[in-house]
């Protein structure tokens, strides 16, 4: 009878081998033996830097593309109604009789409402049978453009008003850009017709609230717009001219609000986030400047350390164009890290 028991015994344990004691105590050996590295925490960090950095070149490619693709969508019909409307502002500017400078107080609703009426007039003008034989007066036969700062108004054929909006940076001018308004009588509101402005830039906003209620105020609006947008867009590029070597992985919107790029430095990595909350704003109104340790400065460390402020960056960045704070943080750089490095042993 026991035999028979223990050759059941022995049956079982060969279907079901954890129910054996050696069976069972193998695999708890074997688990009780395996060690981690001492250095876990450190390997784990560095799978996820190099995540990020996989994550952050995948992004950088996406980015690119996009600002390829939609320079590609929109230059080449805004070329030719740029090229169109570019010709038809020098041929109104070079039949004038005059150009008017005006300053201050003399551009204002009096004169935008004189323009619609020269608009309407030259109109009518045309309109009527003979007008070869029209009255030869000289309020028909004067032609003036009118220089508002960097603007440039005047009237073209078929009641529009045309605005050439002349941009520039550091002294040197950049490119022109127009805007066409239809005015079809006194009676009813202005409409924009066309324009070379950028499609990322709000004009058609700017027309819904403004130009109904205050046509001259669109008209600088517009201006203000241009020219920011070109002053954000040439600081990035005079920063990437002069500084492509030091700075890595740098994004912006196409108009230029949000802009991020990073600087490497032997001890950290530096981070620079701007953001612009108004598009008429040549300076940034948030702005987050971070230090990042590297990755030999973690492995030095017991505990993994924090990115810290560099509040002078920040400063910098709020009060100066970006060219120039670039240089101010590089200049200052060495020393506020070895202050951090001092004070709190992080980065």
């Amino acid at each position: 009878m026991e035999s028979d028991i223990e050759e059941s015994l022995k049956k079982k344990q060969k279907k079901n081998p954890f129910l054996g004691e050696s069976s069972t105590r193998k695999p708890l050996e074997h688990f009780s033996v395996r060690s981690y590295p001492a250095m876990g925490e450190v390997n784990f960090m560095q799978g996820e830097d190099i995540r990020l950095e996989t994550t952050r070149a995948r992004f950088s490619n996406v980015v690119k593309r996009h600002g390829e693709l939609a320079e590609r969508l929109s230059r080449d019909s805004d070329k030719l109604i740029f090229e169109r409307l570019q010709k038809e502002f020098e041929a109104a500017r070079a039949s004038q009789t005059q150009e008017i400078c005006l300053d201050g107080d003399q551009w204002n609703d009096g004169l935008l409402a004189t323009i619609r009426e020269r608009v309407h007039m030259e109109v009518e003008r045309r309109a009527m049978p003979g007008d070869a034989n029209v009255l030869a007066d000289s309020d028909f036969q004067e032609k003036s453009t009118y220089k508002v700062g960097s603007k440039v108004i005047c009237c073209l054929e078929g009641a529009r008003i045309g605005i050439q909006y002349e941009t520039s940076f550091a002294g040197e001018p950049c490119e022109p850009y127009h805007c066409v308004l239809e005015s079809k009588s006194f009676l009813e509101k202005m409409t924009v017709l066309e324009h070379t402005i950028p499609f990322f830039l709000p004009i058609r906003e700017a027309e819904n609230d403004l130009l109904s209620s205050n046509a001259m105020r669109f008209i600088d609006h517009v201006g203000e717009l241009l020219q920011a947008y070109v002053d954000r867009r040439e600081q990035v590029r005079l920063i990437k001219e002069l500084y492509g070597n030091q700075i890595g992985e740098l994004y912006h919107s196409l108009p230029y609000h949000m802009i991020e790029f990073v600087v490497d430095d032997s001890d950290c990595k530096i981070t620079v986030c701007l953001r612009y909350a108004d598009l008429v704003l040549v300076l940034p109104t948030r702005v987050k400047v971070l230090a990042w340790p590297t990755s030999q400065f973690k492995k030095d460390s017991i505990s993994a350390p924090s990115p810290a402020r560099l509040s002078y960056a920040e400063d910098a960045l709020r009060n100066m164009s970006l060219p120039e704070a670039y240089a101010e943080i590089v200049l200052n750089l060495p020393q506020a890290l070895r202050q951090m490095f001092q004070h709190g042993g992080s980065c």
